[in-house]
């Protein structure tokens, strides 16, 4: 087991788990954004990322693009792109984006 597949076998169950749990938790009380396109986004990629662990099949290439797509989202949250209006971020949602798509994309390219 390479890097890339340790770190999607952590990762994808995490996002499942964050968009079940933003459906589950008072918006007002989360520090996440909890908006329900927002959390269908991370369910549906969060199984994504687990197809991709069960078949061991483009790993790496998962972590890279969806460390870009959180990159992009830290991005849009502050410029006022696409889907802004749709996923609502808050400060916190701005943090783990960076964050995350910094280790994602990082364990994609340097942990093959």
């Amino acid at each position: 087991m390479g890097l890339n597949y340790i770190v999607l076998f952590v990762f994808a169950p995490l996002l499942i788990l964050t968009g079940i749990l933003g459906f589950i938790l008072p918006r007002e009380k989360s520090l996440t954004s909890g908006a329900p396109a927002y959390n269908i986004f991370h369910i549906v990629f969060g199984l994504l990322g687990l197809a991709l662990v069960y078949t061991q099949n483009g790993v790496w290439i998962f972590n890279v693009l969806f460390g870009l797509a959180d990159l992009y989202q830290a991005a849009a949250s502050r410029l006022h792109l696409f889907p802004e209006k749709q996923f609502r971020w808050k400060q916190a949602d701005d943090l783990l984006h960076i964050v995350v798509g910094s280790i994602l994309v990082l364990a994609g390219v340097f942990g093959s």
